[in-house]
């Protein structure tokens, strides 16, 4: 009988101790999880602002102001402008490719 107590108290104390064991990992876990959590909506957040950002610096108005400012670029004259219909481009490139050939 006292073997039988010896076993059953050893086989109380692993279980005990894989409980406490398993219960510490599962806590270790949860937290890590909540730190990739958190560090996913920072990394979304800069997503979004990145975004943003991008979306302001490609705005049309930004990159005239540039190409006239830095560049010194400016729209020509209405004289200067021609119109290519686009019949007209795939002719001149299939004249273009013949004259190679």
């Amino acid at each position: 009988m006292t073997r039988l107590n010896l076993i059953l108290f050893a086989v109380l104390i692993i279980s005990s101790l894989s409980l406490v064991t398993s219960q510490h990992k599962s806590r270790k876990l949860y937290f890590e999880l909540q730190q990739q959590q958190e560090a996913a909506k920072l990394a979304e957040t800069e997503w979004s602002q990145l975004q943003l950002e991008q979306s302001t610096w490609a705005m049309h108005s930004r990159l005239e102001q540039v190409a006239s400012n830095l560049l010194h670029m400016h729209v020509p004259d209405t004289k200067h402008i021609q119109i290519v219909a686009p019949d007209d481009v795939q002719a001149t490139q299939v004249t273009t490719q013949t004259s190679h050939q």
